[in-house]
């Protein structure tokens, strides 16, 4: 029985990176992400023209391909996408480079179609200039938020709880004369 106080086995963790680097790289295109959107990078036949090319971007579903052959990428999105701000272009006639905006800028994606391996979306990192450019409060609300995600994960509580948790004990302090014992918090 695993103890969710203790670190991770670090050659488990380890493994695991491993298999989910193989995967990604395994993928016919690559991509990346942000907090708000998310690139892919699509090879295609070099001398490729954009009339040879089959490119769907919908709400919850993306298909992109060359006619008469088998979609590269066909399958439903992890979450929805804003159809008018995503885009698509062909770039030295070798690769699609799609550009896609998130509906909710406030999730990662584990994959782009859902029939992709997954990555674990709590090992993500942003980029502090990504995080830096957004506005103070936007940011402290992701920092808040990726923070909250990893005290969850350990079982322990969030920085809702922890304060609720401290002003309760400030509280208890002040007034040694009451009896606290029957307090259940929640």
């Amino acid at each position: 029985m695993s103890d969710s106080n203790h670190d991770p086995d670090p050659v488990a963790e380890a493994a695991a990176r491993e298999k989910e680097a193989a995967e990604q790289a395994a993928l016919p295109y690559r991509w990346r992400q942000t907090i708000g959107d998310v690139d892919i990078s699509v090879p295609v036949p070099k001398g490729s023209r954009a009339r040879d090319l089959v490119v769907d971007i919908k709400k919850l579903r993306l298909k992109v391909g060359v006619k008469g052959k088998e979609p590269i990428i066909d399958g439903d999105l992890p979450k929805a996408i804003q159809v008018d701000e995503s885009t698509w272009t062909l770039e030295d006639q070798q690769s699609v480079e799609l550009h896609l905006e998130k509906v909710n800028k406030m999730e990662w994606w584990a994959h782009i179609v859902t029939t992709a391996p997954k990555i674990d979306v709590t090992k993500i990192q942003p980029e502090n200039s990504k995080l830096s450019d957004l506005d103070g409060e936007t940011r402290g609300m992701v920092e808040k938020m990726m923070y909250d995600q990893r005290m969850k994960e350990m079982g322990k509580p969030t920085s809702d709880e922890q304060k609720k948790l401290d002003m309760f004990e400030n509280f208890k302090k002040m007034h040694p004369e009451m009896d606290f014992s029957k307090v259940q918090m929640s």
